[in-house]
């Protein structure tokens, strides 16, 4: 990973992602990319995603739209991915794998910057980049030293039912809260990605598409949240279950179900009925 200096930000993973979804969501040549739909979707702010769009045009893969932002500039049928892939940073590159090894427990609940350095053969700066991006997503935390330590995941039993009672007590608050924002455009870029998920037979089930639609579910309601305490405690929660591989174990028809529960609820909050959505999620969770 080592070489020539990169920039030190992820707008070329967002970019990346964001090409992912347009492929994956078949969306056609036109079809607007509105920039806060984004960033609610991929949790970050709009800042980013505009930096972002503005890579994928330079590459021909969106094209402006004037005020209206942008656009996929064509058919995502007929876009050569050899010609529209992107370079990942080393930030974006070590990011992953940190969260991937931590799930693993390949990584100790403490580790050092040196340690990392040495684990994934790259510099100091990468590597304090990289903690200061997962310490905003409060999965990890300065200890005294030079130990940062990760934050507790729900992978055991007991951690598992803690999760499971803080979310049953908050998610459904958090859907029937006032002020909650019904956001269609984020809303269809859901469904774009669970529909397929809930037609699809066992052998052609996504389960990585199904983990990051369930994370983009669950983020979406504590963003649109009207409660900001509540929303905020949601949001650094499902963060730090990203750190956990208990919820991999499912299997595909519990994941499929799972899938035709958050579409349920997409039904009722698109219809405004938040005291019922709230009543799914409970019985969802």
């Amino acid at each position: 990973m080592t070489g020539a200096k990169r920039p030190r930000h992820n707008h070329v993973e967002l970019a990346q992602r964001i090409l992912d979804f347009a492929l994956e969501s078949g969306m056609p040549a036109g079809e607007r990319l509105p920039e806060q739909a984004l960033a609610s979707r991929f949790n970050v702010s709009r800042t980013p995603v505009r930096a972002a769009l503005k890579i994928l045009a330079e590459r021909g893969v969106v094209a402006s739209a004037g005020d209206a932002g942008y656009r996929l500039a064509a058919d995502p049928a007929t876009i050569d991915r050899a010609q529209t892939e992107l370079p990942e940073t080393d930030e974006d590159v070590v990011y992953a794998a940190v969260l991937r090894d931590r799930a693993a427990r390949r990584l100790a609940e403490a580790e050092t910057v040196t340690g990392l350095m040495r684990r994934y053969g790259v510099s100091r700066s990468v590597v304090q980049t990289v903690l200061k991006r997962l310490a905003e997503e409060q999965i990890v935390e300065r200890a005294p030293g030079q130990l940062w330590v990760f934050r507790p995941a729900p992978d055991d039993a007991e951690g598992q039912d803690e999760s499971y009672d803080f979310r049953l007590a908050l998610e459904p608050v958090a859907l029937a809260a006032p002020g909650f924002r019904v956001d269609a455009t984020l809303i269809g870029l859901l469904r774009a990605t669970m529909e397929p998920l809930a037609a699809a037979d066992d052998r052609g089930f996504d389960v990585a598409a199904f983990h990051r639609s369930d994370y983009d579910f669950h983020v979406m309601v504590a963003q649109c949240c009207g409660n900001r305490f509540v929303g905020e405690a949601l949001l650094n929660h499902h963060r730090r279950r990203r750190t956990s591989s208990a919820s991999r174990t499912l299997g595909v028809f519990r994941l499929r179900q799972s899938t035709r529960e958050h579409l349920d609820m997409l039904d009722q909050i698109e219809r405004n009925q938040m005291d019922l959505a709230a009543d799914l999620m409970r019985v969802h969770l």
